[in-house]
């Protein structure tokens, strides 16, 4: 399956989330901010990348996360509101690769780039059950 076939640059969406205090970093780590956590930032980012592709795959087809490379660049507090975007940027055989950020209104708290391979899922579960 060739990814070019079906995805195409300029494919995004958006999520929208209001930071519960279950994604804050204080949360996971005792004593400090009960602060947007990077990591979920992240999962933020990596969601819109896949809800950008998702309709456009072709059954028992899916994608998953290779790579990142972002910036976490101002903290949000609980109960924020934060916009997450993806934009695909370049599609190559089996990788999609996105620019994606994250706000809190106009204000941008984090921002990079993000990659998704394209994989079977009946192959990969066959590897999975191999192990």
């Amino acid at each position: 399956m060739d990814a070019r076939d079906f995805v195409k640059i300029g494919m995004s969406a958006e999520r929208t989330l209001v930071v519960p205090p279950e994604r804050t970093v204080g949360h996971f780590v005792p004593d400090m901010p009960m602060v947007y956590a990077t990591p979920m930032m992240i999962l933020e980012m990596e969601m819109a990348s896949g809800d950008a592709v998702r309709g456009h795959l072709q059954p028992g087809w899916i994608t998953v996360g290779t790579e990142v490379d972002i910036r976490h660049i101002g903290a949000s507090l609980v109960g924020s509101t934060v916009r997450t975007t993806a934009k695909v940027v370049a599609v190559e055989r089996r990788v999609i690769r996105f620019e994606v950020e994250a706000f809190e209104g106009e204000r941008k708290i984090g921002d990079g780039r993000h990659a998704r391979g394209l994989v079977n899922v009946e192959m990969f579960n066959k590897r999975l059950g191999a192990k």
